[in-house]
């Protein structure tokens, strides 16, 4: 699974760089301090908008409506068949860009990876609308809709590859630079991106050791 990622400042140029879509300014509304992203809070995302490339801030999470929590990966072999994610699937796919991201194995320690070729990693997304927790506070003490939506994210995620298979088994399904557009605004090759093997293109290092080159 992805259940945190983080980002940098050097990250957001390169990402601007690759892409040529400009996020400085969503960066600098986002940052609280640490470069740490988790679910519930916002982040960078990238999207399709009729003939162009976004940039936009989205809640990281869909609502489980079975219970408490949040829903923060869709397994890529299964996304298309599932109610909850097959029409965002089809008509609202996401690109999060990320400069590494965290797993923790069975004895809780944790690990860092990050691309072996590039400074960011773009993992494959979808989102949806959901009504928001201000407007669902507003119907409670109103008795009257609120008409404001959210929009929110999940990561999908893949078997694990490589290192990665040695810590968890799921990772983030990652895309190259040159395929972000592809997965974005291509219907049919949406199944070849969630079928395809997933490449060793990831270095691992412990926290540790991660945290003694800063």
């Amino acid at each position: 699974m992805c259940g945190r990622y983080y980002m940098s400042d050097d990250t957001i140029w390169e990402i601007e760089r690759r892409i040529g879509v400009r996020i400085s300014q969503l960066w600098r509304e986002l940052r609280d301090g640490t470069r740490d992203i988790c679910p519930s809070q916002y982040a960078i995302i990238l999207r399709a908008e009729k003939d162009y490339l976004n940039a936009e801030k989205m809640r990281w999470g869909f609502p489980d409506f079975q219970g408490k929590g949040l829903l923060i990966n869709a397994r890529a072999e299964s996304a298309l068949q599932k109610k909850t994610y097959r029409d965002s699937m089809l008509n609202r796919r996401c690109v999060i860009p990320a400069k590494g991201f965290y797993e923790w194995n069975s004895a809780k320690e944790k690990f860092v990876f990050e691309s072996t070729e590039n400074p960011v990693l773009f993992l494959a997304g979808c989102y949806n609308w959901f009504e928001s927790e201000r407007d669902s506070s507003a119907v409670r003490s109103t008795g009257t809709a609120g008409n404001q939506r959210e929009e929110r994210f999940v990561i999908l995620t893949t078997e694990a590859r490589g290192r990665a298979a040695q810590i968890h088994e799921r990772m983030p399904l990652l895309l190259r630079a040159e395929e972000v557009r592809t997965w974005l605004f291509d219907n049919e090759k949406t199944e070849q991106f969630l079928r395809r093997e997933p490449e060793e293109m990831l270095e691992c290092k412990t926290d540790y050791e991660q945290l003694s080159l800063f």
